[in-house]
């Protein structure tokens, strides 16, 4: 079932999220929230979404980010972003170490509708988490990844993009399509 995705200015999107039990995680209204968010990520489309995105003030996010989100993005952008394939998965109850290496790039998020900015993230991560059975895993992810993990993560402590965004790059999708897309990162002020 598609969800509603919550627009900023929800309280819920702005709360600390709280951690799951393995009971709950293995319960059947968990995986069929863990479902339904996928299908709801896939049909925005979107790279990640966050429980507390739709309302559940749970520490659980799903991420997928297909290749074929990024058909019309040239090699040259993919490279600079460190961009590729992620495969469908879930965390539930991160824990993030980031690395100290900073990359800045345009962000946007399903609970912003219509609108961008430059963010700087850490270029690589360390996430320790559960999966949707309960089971404690880790991962290191770099580059566009990274920021897809750290975002999601956000999500979970009541946090923005906008909270973490240089001001003057916020701009309409829009006017990023117009000005800014095909442009490198480093002409953005």
């Amino acid at each position: 079932m598609r969800l509603k995705i919550l627009q900023a200015g929800e309280p819920v999107l702005r709360e600390s999220a709280r951690l799951l039990t393995p009971q709950e995680i293995v319960s059947d209204d968990i995986q069929r929230l863990i479902r339904d968010m996928r299908e709801t990520m896939h049909d925005a489309p979107g790279v990640g979404l966050a429980a507390p995105q739709v309302g559940q003030p749970l520490q659980l996010a799903v991420i997928d980010d297909r290749e074929e989100y990024f058909k019309d993005v040239s090699a040259a952008q993919l490279a600079e972003r460190e961009r590729r394939a992620v495969p469908f998965h879930v965390i539930i109850n991160p824990r993030i170490t980031l690395g100290d290496d900073q990359a800045r790039f345009f962000e946007g998020c399903l609970s912003l509708e219509g609108f961008s900015a430059i963010v700087s993230r850490a270029r690589k991560v360390r996430v320790d988490y559960v999966n949707e059975r309960a089971e404690p895993q880790s991962l290191e992810a770099s580059g566009w990844y990274a920021r897809i993990l750290q975002h999601e993560i956000d999500h979970m402590r009541g946090a923005l993009y906008i909270d973490r965004m240089e001001t003057r790059t916020f701009t309409s999708i829009e006017n990023w399509k117009r000005f800014c897309k095909d442009k490198p990162i480093a002409e953005k002020q």
